[in-house]
């Protein structure tokens, strides 16, 4: 038995932390786990400016809303979906992510959840579990499952790694750079060959 784990923003969807930096012209907000591996730093950065500048969940939201996934990426979730299954493993936030999975057609989606004060300020975020791409797949394992993993970032890498077939998909080259191990790909035709070599079955 075999399935298929996607990272979300930069594979299937643009990045959402840039799209509200571009939104907002803060350029500090451009920061993603491409340039700061440490998740907690980054995320603990983005709550300190959004402070600062008195932004909270309701304007992040409606830049999510005029948002869609990556040209293609539709298309390239039903080919997984019908020859897989798929589960989504992101470092995103629920209540950002809830407009694009429908977009996506619904999958299934592992990530973590914010926690807001009565003015949708964000006071906090709540991980899922630590290192929980990782331990996802991990899990995985545990029920019997072969998995094939794709990300772009350092917090996809654990993943990759645990994975039988890990993926690298239009990562930063200091990303590729640091993990050659990983084959690198940069369109879906390229991730679709990729999968299609990491399974044990004949997939059209």
């Amino acid at each position: 038995m075999e399935i298929v784990c996607l990272d979300l923003e930069g594979v299937l969807v643009p990045e959402i932390w840039i799209n509200f930096a571009k939104k907002t012209g803060i350029k500090a907000l451009e920061a993603t786990t491409r340039d700061i591996p440490d998740y907690d730093v980054l995320m603990r950065q983005r709550l300190d400016i959004l402070r600062e500048h008195k932004l909270g969940l309701p304007d992040i939201q409606a830049v999510i809303a005029d948002m869609g996934p990556l040209p293609g990426a539709a298309e390239f979730v039903a080919w997984v979906r019908e020859h897989f299954q798929l589960i989504i493993l992101s470092d995103t936030f629920y209540e950002f992510a809830d407009p694009l999975m429908k977009q996506l057609g619904r999958p299934t989606i592992f990530c973590h959840k914010l926690e807001t004060d009565s003015q949708g300020m964000i006071t906090n975020y709540i991980l899922r579990q630590p290192d929980q791409k990782r331990e996802a797949v991990k899990a995985l394992h545990g029920l019997k499952y072969r998995v094939i993993a794709a990300g772009d970032s350092y917090n996809d890498t654990a993943m990759l790694g645990e994975a039988e077939k890990g993926i690298l998909f239009d990562a930063p080259e200091n990303v590729i750079r640091e993990f050659p191990q990983f084959p690198v790909t940069k369109t879906y035709e390229e991730l679709k060959a990729q999968i299609r070599s990491g399974s044990l079955r004949q997939i059209p």
